[in-house]
């Protein structure tokens, strides 16, 4: 049993709450028994980047569990009259609005909420800038644990755009601490030298035959300032192509935080194949949040 307000960081939650999540979100989702409201209770979307599976799922989960959902159109708020984030949810909480889910380009945009005197409204971070992206790292843990019911000594490689990806950031923190054996891999200009406190860097090719999991990141073209040579070719030289896909053990599996860049981090024809995980990650996202719902209002239920 967990009890928190807020859901900022993946290390903010001990190994057993992730653990009493991941169970939770599979029993949701293998029984398909879904808990309803009993008082009305508003939540607010508010998601400044663009996003389809991290703002449906968490819009769906809130209807299935009868909460009342506001989605904020930032294009078509008084954001775009220059009113801050803080103020924005400070005029909803006023409205009843009683928990918000943010999506931010701003690494941490949540401290200044965090420290005020007149908000006690709970935050989930959907993904602060190149910060961390807590619930996606849950739908990620909830994969591997539902394919292998173990963290410890599992093989994961996470490959591709390191720097960029909130992903990355989650992931790697929670699964060393969880027991698995992180790999990094993908264009060295993306990748940093504290990454070394959590794994060790292979060349794709190196790795291929030996981890359990092949977590691809997506190249966020959005987000580089750097100078990348676009002109590479990116799936022959860091990808999973079908040649490697063969490589790959027999239970290894495929996984993506989507959306993906097809024939960039992973061939087009691997996307629906045998060992890929990518549409189970994205029904996973809806049970973890169902779970991370539920326990944030458990008393309403």
């Amino acid at each position: 049993m967990i009890k928190f307000n807020n859901l900022l960081t993946i290390e903010s939650l001990s190994n057993e709450e992730i653990m009493y999540l991941i169970k939770k979100a599979l029993n949701f989702k293998l029984n398909n028994e879904i808990p309803k409201l009993k008082r009305e209770t508003f939540i607010a979307n508010i998601f400044f980047e663009n996003s389809t599976r991290t703002h449906k799922s968490f819009e769906i989960a809130q209807k299935m569990l009868g909460f009342n959902s506001i989605n904020l159109e930032v294009s078509r708020s008084s954001i775009q009259k220059g009113e801050t984030l803080y103020d924005t949810v400070l005029s909803l909480d006023c409205l009843n609005v009683e928990a918000f889910i943010i999506r931010h380009p701003e690494k941490e945009y949540y401290n200044k909420i965090l420290n005020s005197k007149n908000l006690r409204t709970k935050l989930i971070n959907a993904g602060d800038g190149v910060g961390e992206h807590p619930t996606q790292s849950l739908l990620d843990l909830m994969t591997i644990y539902e394919n292998f019911k173990t963290f410890k000594d599992i093989k994961v490689a996470i490959c591709g755009d390191l720097k960029h990806s909130r992903v990355a950031h989650s992931n790697m923190k929670i699964l060393k601490r969880l027991g698995a054996k992180i790999y990094f891999s993908g264009p060295l200009i993306w990748y940093e030298d504290y990454y070394k406190d959590y794994g060790e860097y292979k060349k794709i090719d190196d790795l291929i035959n030996e981890v359990d999991v092949m977590m691809l990141l997506r190249v966020q073209n959005e987000r580089h300032i750097e100078k990348f040579d676009k002109s590479d070719n990116y799936l022959i030289k860091y990808g999973l192509n079908n040649t490697r896909y063969k490589k790959l053990k027999k239970n290894s599996i495929i996984m993506h935080p989507c959306p993906v860049n097809r024939n960039v981090e992973i061939e087009s024809c691997l996307i629906e194949s045998s060992k890929s995980k990518l549409l189970a990650q994205m029904k996973n996202g809806l049970y973890m949040r169902i779970a991370i719902l539920y326990e944030l209002f458990k008393e309403r239920f």
